[in-house]
């Protein structure tokens, strides 16, 4: 969904109609947004499957992992359009954005709390998790070498 809507999206705002120039740029920013999370998601189930590997029941783990993945993105959309709809918008109708006929964040700071932090708090989120998941598979081959070595004896 996310690339049929940055695809589409500067034939939609040739229209010129706000309403659905504000649309557009909600729904490229919640399913970014979005996919951003399921990549969070992701290194966590990696976490679950190669550091917990024994005992990690969740209850419903596929239901809370989709309310996670498609309703933290709602949860921001939510909060940018209650605090200014006009957040969103078409970047030719301002001097300072470069690009043009196309609809997204105008706002400089809501970008960067609303993108930039969350990318990279995922980011950080993924890089514990690959370096946990690292360390473990690091020292069960750590533990089979010696193991290798107590039998050879």
């Amino acid at each position: 969904m996310l690339n049929m809507v940055f695809l589409t999206n500067s034939w939609l705002t040739s229209f010129n109609q706000p309403g659905l120039c504000i649309t557009m740029a909600m729904l490229l920013h919640y399913f970014l947004l979005a996919a951003f999370t399921w990549m969070c998601l992701e290194s966590v189930h990696f976490y679950l499957a190669l550091v917990k590997v024994f005992n990690v029941y969740v209850p419903k783990y596929i239901l809370k992992c989709c309310i996670a993945g498609w309703g933290i993105p709602a949860i921001v959309i939510t909060l940018v359009l209650i605090i200014n709809k006009d957040f969103y918008g078409n970047g030719s109708l301002s001097e300072s954005h470069p690009y043009i006929n196309f609809c997204w964040i105008q706002d400089n700071t809501v970008f960067y709390i609303s993108v930039v932090a969350y990318f990279f708090l995922i980011f950080l989120m993924n890089t514990a998790m690959f370096i946990t998941v690292l360390l473990q598979i690091h020292s069960v081959k750590t533990r089979t070498q010696k193991t290798s070595r107590f039998w050879k004896w």
